[in-house]
């Protein structure tokens, strides 16, 4: 099983987990009848709220396995970073949703015999599910020398078309301190990037808004001709979470 202690880079799957634990958690015996009363309307919104998300019953529906796949999916649709024969690191990537999506559009199954088949390498820092399709590379930190000698060794003449990162560090509850560790890892990233990106290469990083956002957008701006800031409708209006979307790597 999944170890909570030991910080999933994949905030969705918290979520997930979440929502897994509420049965214990409205077990608990807490000093004060009221710190109950308050655990348990907060349990009783979050689980309503899960219950009635659209994108929780099509995950359900379309055998998903955490409804951050759908962010992935609008994304792939508007602007089809995923396509047959890519080669694409996912960062993050436990539960393994947004592996699924990429195995599905770069065909790595050779689903469709008439396209190339493209490869898909999952990371975090947790155990994954096995999965179809997709290499996962468990228990490694991405900022973690041997685990870039480790991806370069599996991928396909060592560089990828494509990274995705949905990591994000475990939740402080401090916002501007949650936000700054989340920037600190995307900017670890982009410098991965630098070692097994492709020329002309994608990178998609979730990040938290804050005063340190830009610091990140303008080290992608330096590497990348292209950046966009995406909100997907699977991200929740109530979330501080958005999305760098940035296009064709200027790296050799």
């Amino acid at each position: 099983g999944l170890d909570p202690n030991r910080g999933s880079s994949h905030c969705n799957w918290t979520s997930c987990r979440r929502l897994a634990s509420l049965p214990l958690q409205c077990r608990c015996l807490h000093t004060t009848v009221g710190f109950l009363k308050k655990k348990t309307a907060t349990e009783n919104w979050w689980l309503e709220r899960h219950l009635k998300d659209p994108f929780v019953k099509a995950t359900k529906q379309q055998n998903y396995r955490c409804r951050s796949a759908f962010k992935l999916l609008e994304i792939d649709d508007k602007f089809r970073i995923l396509r047959p024969g890519l080669s694409v690191l996912d960062c993050g990537a436990a539960p393994g949703a947004w592996s699924q999506v990429a195995v599905e559009r770069v065909n790595t199954l050779g689903t469709d015999p008439a396209a190339p088949t493209g490869f898909v390498l999952g990371v975090d820092l947790v155990r994954i599910s096995p999965l179809e399709g997709a290499v996962f590379l468990p228990e490694a930190d991405i900022t973690d020398p041997s685990t870039l000698r480790a991806i370069q060794s599996l991928l396909p003449a060592g560089k990828v078309d494509v990274i995705l990162s949905d990591m994000a560090p475990n939740a402080t509850g401090i916002k501007d301190l949650d936000h700054q560790k989340l920037i600190s890892l995307c900017l670890g990233l982009v410098n991965v990037a630098q070692s097994i990106l492709k020329p002309k290469g994608t990178v998609l990083c979730k990040f938290w808004d804050g005063h340190e956002s830009r610091v990140l957008q303008n080290r992608l701006k330096e590497q990348f001709q292209e950046v966009r800031t995406l909100k997907p409708q699977a991200s929740r209006k109530d979330s501080s979470e958005s999305y760098f979307l940035a296009r064709l790597y200027k790296g050799k």
